[in-house]
């Protein structure tokens, strides 16, 4: 079969997906993969979950597309009051769709922008992140990304953004232990703000959890705590990046509510829609919203597949099936045994660390355990155990430069929230034999 498609990677021969089921892909030649990351952690209710498809027809057969400008539809004012009903907040309550995570964070920053320049701060426009992130593919989600293979071929188009040390401690950048440090990764945020000058920071964006550029990198208790804290004293909008572990993903609706604090603006995408359609999303503030409707009365932005709505009825169809199935409750109820069996491959040779929270695992790679002196990035450990696991029919989500940019081999793994424990014992049992055959050889 001759085939016309520009791949991702132009080197891989891709097997032909034929179907799939619960937390199963198949091929074409019949081979079964445990989905072992929900794709990019997209799968997050599993595959062919006959309701979503449903829901997709009937919406399909009212009306497939309006844009945004011209009507509004039930489905997505249900979506959006559905959505209201799971934030950490009464007031974060509006809700702009769109139809991805990194569609999401461009409109996040356009907001946080307007906003501003409707109160009449009009110096404000600078939004800080941190080094070792991840907020997307397109320009201005890249420039907040602190992820240098990811940037390096487009570093001439992409402009210059603030960036602070990460809260990794695994790793800390300042060489402290997690239970005696004084925060100095939150501290920074409030120094790079001052030598940048408040008066021109709009926001302040991060991931509760990192993700796929360091491997579920979970921050110490207090750290977003502090983060609140310099954000409301240096009039500062702050956005919570939830693309990833937002829905449920950790035990949580949203990740940030494991330390009980609130954004200004939250961006989310994958297990938003469950993988079943394209669908991202800002939640923001009531204020936010009435500040611009009251000033200009028009956010100054828009994507022709917004507010899609079949798109809608889907996102609508999986929130409901998650609350029905209480399979958020099921994610929190799972994790100590998904890291109890997890934390087994800490046994192996050259796996460093395991850590993150509900279904959202990281597993760093390390030459030396003592040191933590990570491979040669050439050798791309991390990639050579995710293409074992995948011959043996498990699919991960490999990431490389975590520690500084090019150094660093983790593995994310994030299955469906349908997964059983006897799944959960097939899936470590392929990874321990993948981590020890690519150990043997490297």
């Amino acid at each position: 079969m001759y085939d016309n498609v520009f791949y991702r990677d132009l080197k891989k021969v891709y097997p032909v997906a034929e179907k799939a089921k619960g937390i199963y892909i198949y091929d074409v030649d019949g081979k079964r993969y445990i989905d072992g990351s929900g794709g990019a952690c997209v799968v997050n209710i599993g595959h062919g979950v006959e309701e979503i498809i449903k829901a997709m027809t009937k919406q399909a057969k009212k009306v497939s597309f309006v844009h945004g400008s011209h009507f509004t539809t039930k489905a997505l004012m249900k979506f959006a009051e559905m959505i209201s009903t799971i934030t950490p907040a009464k007031d974060l309550n509006r809700t702009y769709f769109v139809s991805g995570g990194s569609e999401a964070v461009e409109t996040s920053l356009k907001l946080a922008t307007q906003y501003w320049h409707e109160l009449g701060y009009e110096q404000k426009f600078k939004v800080i992140s941190r080094w070792g992130s991840y907020h997307g593919a397109s320009m201005g989600a890249l420039a907040l990304g602190g992820h240098t293979s990811r940037r390096k071929h487009f570093q001439p188009l992409i402009m210059h953004t603030p960036h602070i040390f990460p809260c990794y401690c695994y790793r800390c950048p300042f060489g402290k232990h997690q239970k005696s440090c004084d925060l100095e990764c939150a501290e920074s945020l409030e120094r790079t703000i001052k030598y940048e000058g408040p008066e021109s920071i709009s926001a302040f964006i991060a991931e509760p959890i990192v993700g796929a550029t360091a491997g579920a990198v979970v921050p110490r208790d207090g750290y977003w705590q502090r983060i609140r804290e310099i954000c409301d004293h240096y009039n500062i909008l702050l956005i919570d990046d939830e693309v990833m572990v937002g829905v449920g993903r950790t035990g949580k609706n949203f990740a940030l509510e494991h330390w009980g604090v609130i954004p200004d603006i939250i961006v989310t995408a994958k297990g938003l829609s469950g993988g079943y359609t394209p669908v991202g999303a800002v939640i923001v503030k009531q204020k936010i919203h009435d500040i611009i409707r009251e000033k200009s009365g028009q956010f100054v932005h828009g994507y022709t597949f917004s507010q899609n709505p079949v798109s809608m009825a889907v996102g609508a169809e999986v929130l409901k099936y998650i609350k029905e199935n209480k399979l958020v409750e099921r994610v929190a109820k799972l994790e100590s045994y998904f890291f109890k069996k997890l934390n087994e491959l800490r046994n192996i040779d050259f796996v460093g660390d395991v850590r993150g929270k509900g279904l959202f695992a990281g597993i760093e790679f390390v030459r030396n355990k003592k040191t933590k002196e990570t491979f040669n990035p050439m050798i791309k450990f991390s990639k050579k155990v995710a293409d074992e696991a995948f011959r043996n029919g498990l699919i991960t989500y490999p990431g490389s430069g975590g520690v500084d940019g090019v150094r660093g081999d983790h593995l994310l793994i994030c299955p469906p929230y349908i997964i059983k424990e006897d799944e959960i014992d097939e899936m470590v049992d392929i990874l321990k034999k993948a981590i020890r055959k690519v150990a043997k050889i490297v």
